[in-house]
C-alpha cells in the first residue's frame, strides 16, 4: 500500500509541475522576427534606424526661384520740364509736367529720354530727370492695357470726351485720342490692350464690372474708384466720381482736371477719397 501511495503522490506532483509549465506558456516572449522588426520601424516613420521604405521624413523639393521683371520710366527731377519733339533744345516743346511726373522709358540717346507723349513719342532731357523701375505684372494682358496707358500720357483732360465705344462695344463717332477723361480713358486702354475687354460709359457702371477686392489686395492693372467733393455725401455707386488704374508702388495712371498723368495717391486721398477696388478678369498671358 505504501509503494501505490508515493506512486500516487509522485504522479500529482508530475502534472502539477506541467500545469504550471503550461501556465506560464503565455508570459514566454517569442523569439525576434527580424522582418516584423523591421516593418514597425517603418511604421513609425522616424527615419531611424529601420531599413523600411516607409514614411520616413522627404527632404522638400526645391523650388523655382521667382523671376521678377520690370518695367523702366522716366521720373522728372525739377517743375516745369519741357518735353520736345527731339534730342535737344531747338526741337519744339509740346508740353512740359511737374516733379515726380513719369513717362514710359523708351530709350535715350545724346543726354536725352525718348518717352511716349500724347499719342506720339517725345524727349525729355537727362539734366532733369532720371530712370526708375518698377516691377511688371506677370500677365502680359496687363502689361498692355498699361502700355495703351502710357502712350496717351499728356493728353488733355477733357469732362465727358466721346468715348471709343458705346459700352457694347459698337464704335462712337467723333471719338478722338486727343482728349479723355478718367472712365473714357479706361474704357479706351481696356478695349485695346486686351483684346476687345469692354468697359461701360461711366465711372458709375464701370466700378460693377468687375470682383471687388480689399484695398490690401489690389494689384497692378486694378481699378481703383474714387468719390469727390460733390458726391462725398452720397451712397452707394453714386458716391463714385472717378476712377484711375493701379501701377504699384501707390501710383496710379489716370487723367483729371488737366492732362493724363502718372501720379502718387496722397494720404489724404486714400484716407477720405478711396472707396472701391476693384479686379477685372483679363486674359491671361504669363510671361516666357
Amino acid at each position: 500500500m505504501k509503494t501505490k501511495f508515493f506512486v500516487l503522490i509522485a504522479a500529482i506532483a508530475m502534472l502539477t509541475m506541467a500545469g504550471c509549465a503550461a501556465s506560464g506558456a503565455d508570459n514566454v516572449v517569442p523569439p525576434v522576427d527580424e522582418e516584423i522588426v523591421g516593418e514597425d520601424d517603418t511604421d513609425k516613420g522616424d527615419g531611424g534606424n529601420g531599413d523600411g521604405d516607409g514614411d520616413s521624413e522627404k527632404e522638400p523639393e526645391e523650388q523655382p526661384e521667382e523671376i521678377k521683371v520690370f518695367k523702366k520710366y522716366v521720373e522728372l527731377t525739377s517743375d516745369g520740364v519741357n518735353i520736345r519733339s527731339g534730342a535737344g533744345t531747338g526741337y519744339t516743346v509740346l508740353g512740359g509736367a511737374e516733379k515726380n511726373t513719369r513717362y514710359a522709358y523708351l530709350g535715350e540717346t545724346d543726354g536725352w529720354y525718348k518717352v511716349y507723349y500724347k499719342n506720339g513719342t517725345a524727349y525729355i532731357s537727362k539734366k532733369y530727370s532720371k530712370t526708375v523701375e518698377m516691377e511688371a505684372s506677370e500677365n502680359q494682358t496687363v502689361e498692355r492695357v498699361i502700355e495703351e496707358g502710357l502712350k496717351l500720357l499728356g493728353t488733355k483732360y477733357v469732362y465727358g470726351a466721346v468715348r471709343y465705344h458705346d459700352g457694347r462695344g459698337n464704335k462712337l463717332k467723333n471719338f478722338t485720342t486727343s482728349a479723355f477723361d478718367c472712365s473714357s480713358l479706361m474704357q479706351y486702354m481696356f478695349y485695346k490692350g486686351a483684346d476687345g475687354h469692354l468697359l461701360d460709359v461711366t465711372t458709375r457702371t464701370q466700378v460693377v464690372q468687375g470682383k471687388t477686392v480689399a484695398r490690401t489686395d489690389i494689384k497692378r492693372g486694378d481699378l481703383i474708384f474714387f468719390t469727390n467733393s460733390t458726391r462725398y455725401n452720397k451712397t452707394g455707386v453714386e458716391r463714385i466720381g472717378h476712377v484711375a488704374l493701379y501701377l504699384g508702388d501707390n501710383l496710379i495712371l489716370h487723367t483729371a482736371s488737366d492732362y493724363a498723368k502718372i501720379e502718387e495717391i496722397s494720404a489724404t486721398r486714400w484716407k477720405y477719397y478711396a472707396v472701391s477696388y476693384t479686379h477685372l478678369t483679363l486674359p491671361t498671358i504669363l510671361r516666357v
